[in-house]
């Protein structure tokens, strides 16, 4: 739950960025380098801190999985898609995509209050990327068979494929992971709602990450899509508004399997820092960059498309200190047992939270507007993100509004206060640390307000 004021965001306002360090974070901006000495608080900052020794361990390594009770038995009364990767360049956030989608419908279905007396049905598909028309296909066959809501796509290009047909149909479409600022003007019939923040907030707050760093000539490798382009942009005005410049920025494609002419032409401008926005391509990229070039890879900063664990596909030491943002709030533990009883293979619990969200805030839409059809969902997706007594789960919220109480669902992923345009108004962006064993863990977390 947020402990700042809402802001709120209006369709004919720019935006603007207020950030803010949160409550419980330990260090501002200016963080740590590795040479630094960790410290004994017991904060975050030391917990990441330590990455840059021997060994980092595995998000998950120590947390014991719990599963979710079981289902009610009654009739379905909303039915949900998926348009999630489980192949492709994005195929690494599927599994934790996914298993989020399936812990909310759990917990909705176990639930005594279920969704107007019912439960939830998902059906799952994949999105593939922009190098194929899975996306496509998979939303003619969610809507041949009903669904009033569609949780996805991963990808802002792939989303871009197949959100008029779906927002078209009059079917929510709301996804936990689209990043790109071009959404928040789309001609969507107010159908598209997303639970990640525009990278307008990212991109504020990688750049000023890296300046922070002590990066003055800063690189930048990045996919030549509508993520790609946008975070490219927003990373590149922070990067000189604090201070620092851009000396070279190097696009590549989708499909690409080939990256020496971007590296060296970064390189050759001798960069202290390199920004990489890139999907499954970083793992092509980095070993080129890193191994073959010898560019220091502490001195990688990663982003949400890329922030994986690399533990199988590099070197040990690779990434050691490399860093990296992530929208939201540093995922806890009992958050993490709960998908982990849902998918007890996840090493990655990346936008998990946000997939919860989604399932959860149409649900109690659903149930807010006394009907499952698409209509009425989108017309009380924004009403039960904001004003009302605060809630934080379904049940709790599911209850309030059978009481007649107007709610304000404040989720896993953060407060989400959706605007005018289905954006998120203020929204946490986690800063992460790789250790020598390539895999990765929280060092901080900013807020930020996409205020008017």
């Amino acid at each position: 739950m947020s402990v700042f004021a809402k802001a709120k965001a209006s369709r004919s306002k720019p935006l603007s960025i207020v950030a803010g360090v949160a409550a419980f974070s330990a260090t501002a901006l200016l963080l740590a380098s590795c040479a630094s000495t960790p410290s004994t608080d017991g904060g975050e900052t030391t917990a990441a801190a330590a990455l840059c020794g021997p060994d980092a361990a595995t998000a998950a390594a120590d947390i014991t999985a719990v599963a979710p009770e079981a289902a009610q038995t009654r009739d379905t009364k909303l039915k949900i898609g998926s348009i999630l990767p489980t192949t492709g360049s994005l195929a690494f956030l599927g599994p934790p995509e996914i298993a989020g989608v399936d812990l909310a419908v759990a917990e909705i279905n176990a639930s005594a209050p279920g969704v107007l007396g019912g439960n939830v049905e998902v059906i799952h598909r994949d999105s593939g990327d922009t190098t194929t028309d899975i996306a496509t296909q998979s939303a003619t066959d969610l809507l041949s068979q009903g669904v009033s809501g569609i949780v996805g796509a991963a990808s802002s290009g792939v989303s871009f494929t197949f959100i008029d047909q779906v927002t078209g149909a009059q079917v929510v479409q709301i996804s936990p992971a689209n990043t790109s600022p071009d959404f928040s003007t789309y001609a969507d019939g107010g159908y598209y709602f997303r639970t990640a923040p525009s990278d307008v907030l990212q991109g504020r707050v990688l750049g000023n990450l890296m300046v922070g760093d002590g990066a003055t000539n800063v690189g930048i490798i990045y996919l030549n899509d509508a993520y790609g382009s946008g975070l490219e942009e927003n990373v590149s005005t922070a990067i000189e508004n604090a201070g620092g410049t851009v000396v070279a920025s190097e696009a590549f494609n989708e499909g690409d399997s080939q990256f020496s002419s971007q590296i060296d032409a970064v390189l050759a401008e001798d960069p202290d820092a390199i920004a990489l926005i890139a999907f499954d391509q970083t793992k092509v990229i980095i070993p080129e960059l890193v191994g073959t070039k010898g560019f220091d890879g502490s001195k990688v900063y990663f982003v949400d498309g890329n922030l994986s664990n690399y533990a199988e596909d590099f070197d040990p030491g690779t990434l050691n200190c490399a860093k990296g943002t992530l929208p939201g709030v540093l995922a806890d533990d009992a958050f993490k047992a709960k998908m982990l009883g849902i998918n007890p293979d996840l090493n990655d619990f990346s936008y998990g939270a946000e997939s919860y969200d989604a399932v959860n805030l149409m649900a109690l839409a659903a149930v807010a507007g006394g009907a499952s059809d698409g209509p009425t969902i989108q017309k009380n997706m924004k009403a039960v993100s904001e004003g009302g007594t605060k809630c934080t789960s379904f049940a709790e919220c599911a209850d309030l509004l059978a009481s007649g109480t107007d709610i304000d669902y404040d989720g896993v992923s953060g407060p989400i206060t959706f605007d005018d345009n289905g954006d998120p108004t203020e929204a946490y962006i986690g800063i992460y640390q790789y250790g020598k064993d390539n895999t990765y863990a929280p060092l901080n977390v900013e807020f930020g307000s996409l205020a008017e």
